[in-house]
């Protein structure tokens, strides 16, 4: 029952994290510019015939629609809320099974109640971009933690090939954190479109960038990031960056997956490897379409799809790489 809940939570999450970027994508931030209601409703269409509280936000005109996608985003993300807490009803129910995990859904319940604060703060600090990007990590965070809690681990002994590989798969998880949070202070910053071809950017294959103004995660409090802030070099030197670490990124993912899927030890290991090969293929397919399309929705709310199923394949992986003992109890917190 538990890694049946968990299952179901990590597809909610995954969901989650794509409605989020149909949200930041469809600049629907700031829909509802209150938290959680929505101009101080549960759901738009009240919103929309109470004249006197869309005049309590004067600065923000009501639009149907932006709010309408901002208050289904919160929607979800509230029914994980409750899926991760009836997880962590569970693991203190079961907490003297010694396969009962009870400290990872500890971890985990902490950490959504701090997507929720995140998730007040992108709207009350005006979709700061540091707040937003944080927003974004830790969804996909959330959504690593509940695979992890999905899977149930594989029954050997571990292996030498196990741990050679262990050491290589937590250096492509640490690489492509970095690669995701890259991609979140691109997009958090308007900054997907100043590089509108490809291989060169702005025809050139070292354009003019201001990298001092580009990577300051702290401005002051009152400023509306709402359409971005930054000048044209600052916006470049982001993307740009976000392309050099997608090279750095999809060359380790790569080898990764290609020494496990032809050093693995276990089927599970080579079959999470092929998933990680065609997640990395597809999300460098997805990053070169979505620049030579010109940014259109469909493509770029795909691409942070890719990000989510890149975080499934990774994390498959490592649990592939964690197995326990034949005919030994799995421990109380792996």
């Amino acid at each position: 029952m538990f890694r049946r809940i968990a299952l179901a939570a990590a597809c909610l999450a995954a969901l989650v994290v794509v409605l989020g970027a149909w949200v930041r994508l469809t600049d629907a931030g700031l829909g509802c510019p209150d938290w959680p209601g929505c101009y101080g409703h549960l759901h738009p269409a009240q919103a929309a015939g109470d004249v006197a509280g869309q005049q309590a936000f004067p600065s923000r005109r009501f639009d149907y629609a932006k709010a309408l996608h901002e208050m289904v985003h919160r929607y979800f993300a509230t029914g994980l809320g409750f899926g991760i807490a009836s997880l962590l009803v569970l693991a203190f129910w079961n907490r003297k099974d010694p396969a009962q995990p009870v400290r990872p859904v500890l971890l985990l319940f902490l950490l959504v109640c701090l997507q929720g604060a995140l998730g007040a703060f992108t709207v009350t600090l005006l979709l700061k971009p540091l707040i937003v990007t944080s927003h974004l990590l830790g969804g996909l965070t959330t959504l690593g933690l509940l695979v992890w809690l999905a899977w149930r681990p594989e029954r050997r002994a571990p292996l030498e090939a196990d741990l050679r590989l262990r050491r290589f798969a937590l250096l492509g998880l640490s690489v492509l954190a970095v690669q995701i949070a890259l991609g979140g202070w691109t997009s958090t910053n308007y900054a997907s479109v100043a590089c509108p071809d490809f291989p060169t950017c702005q025809g050139s294959f070292w354009p003019h960038m201001d990298f001092r103004n580009a990577f300051v995660l702290w401005r002051g409090l009152g400023i509306d990031y709402e359409g971005g802030v930054l000048a044209a070099p600052a916006r470049v030197a982001i993307h740009f960056t976000h392309r050099l670490g997608a090279v750095v990124a999809g060359g380790v993912l790569i080898a990764l997956g290609l020494r496990a899927w032809f050093g693995g030890a276990s089927r599970r290991v080579k079959g999470t490897a092929a998933l990680l090969l065609c997640a990395v293929v597809l999300q460098i397919g997805l990053g070169v379409s979505t620049v030579l399309l010109g940014v259109p929705l469909a493509v770029a709310t795909a691409h942070n799809a890719g990000a989510a199923l890149l975080v499934i394949a990774m994390v498959s992986l490592l649990r592939a790489l964690w197995p326990e003992r034949a005919g030994t109890a799995a421990p109380r917190n792996p």
